[in-house]
């Protein structure tokens, strides 16, 4: 099987786990959102563990990276506790669709922190994704609004966290990013989570447990399957959660996404097609180009 099929599997199975994670976590119910988020990344914290103990690497990362890394997980952290509200208060897929904005946001972050070029296609993409957002939405400036704005948020400090990512680039093993990242946010939230405790049943506990998993599943997905292939060529893959989330939304909560949202997610999903399809003619031109020189 070639490196980029393996990408496109392993990114489909990681938008899966995302997907399952979040449902787990709307079925949990009326637990505290810093409580699901601690649970999420204390399962995270213990499986990345094992990884980093197992392959013996620093558990810390080098000394050089610990800004990086420390941005990254802050970044990550709050990005992950506004997620957890919107998936709380908002219909599963519309959520997920908010954070999906991230790919788009992590272009401008990179254009302005690590002056990447930005095309006029990705500018172009961007606007419509945007615009895909607005029908999700659907302003109405007003408290029915939070929900939607703290979707969009995650999304920001999600995309700020993939910027910081790439910084770091093959600097750090990825289980050692992700065991830095669950350790930090755990130990942030664990104060507040011992203050406003909520009493948890059986049912909730097993819930969190399986939303840990399978975010870890998500996770460990994603960073392998950038590993295997580059994000431009197979990112495109991830927004199959939104269809996940749709099903499920659907199937356990009875909660039937709206047309005006419908159309935003053909809106933002249209973009990041448009975008991948640019990408990939665009590499076989310069591929082209590179050859053609080589024989002359």
């Amino acid at each position: 099987m070639s490196d980029k099929n393996k990408g496109i599997i392993l990114l489909l199975l990681s938008a899966l786990g995302f997907a399952l994670m979040a449902a787990f976590v709307k079925l949990s119910g009326d637990v505290p959102t810093v409580q699901k988020t601690l649970f999420r990344n204390a399962v995270s914290m213990i499986i990345a563990f094992g990884f980093v103990k197992h392959y013996k690497e620093r558990l810390f990362g080098k000394r050089e990276n610990q800004k990086a890394l420390l941005l990254r997980s802050s970044l990550g952290a709050l990005g992950i506790i506004l997620y957890f509200y919107a998936i709380d208060h908002l219909v599963l897929s519309d959520a997920d669709m908010l954070n999906k904005m991230s790919p788009f946001l992590t272009i401008i972050f990179a254009a302005i922190f690590l002056k990447e070029h930005v095309r006029r296609f990705q500018m172009i993409s961007i606007m419509i994704a945007f615009a895909g957002t607005l029908f999700i939405i659907k302003p109405a400036f007003n408290v029915d609004t939070v929900p939607y704005l703290m979707g969009i948020l995650s999304a920001v400090f999600a995309a700020g966290a993939y910027t910081v990512l790439r910084v770091l680039g093959n600097r750090e093993q990825f289980y050692t990013v992700v065991f830095y990242f669950s350790f930090f946010t755990t130990m942030i939230l664990l104060p507040f989570v011992i203050i406003f405790y909520e009493p948890m049943t059986v049912k909730q506990w097993i819930y969190l447990l399986a939303a840990g998993v399978f975010a870890t599943v998500g996770q460990f997905g994603i960073t392998v399957a950038y590993k295997y292939a580059p994000a431009k060529e197979i990112s495109i893959f991830f927004y199959s959660t939104v269809v996940y989330s749709a099903l499920i939304s659907i199937v356990l909560f009875g909660q039937v996404p709206d047309v005006w949202s419908v159309i935003g997610y053909i809106s933002i999903f249209g973009a990041s097609l448009y975008m991948f399809i640019k990408n990939n003619h665009d590499d076989k031109k310069l591929t082209k180009m590179m050859k053609e020189k080589h024989q002359h």
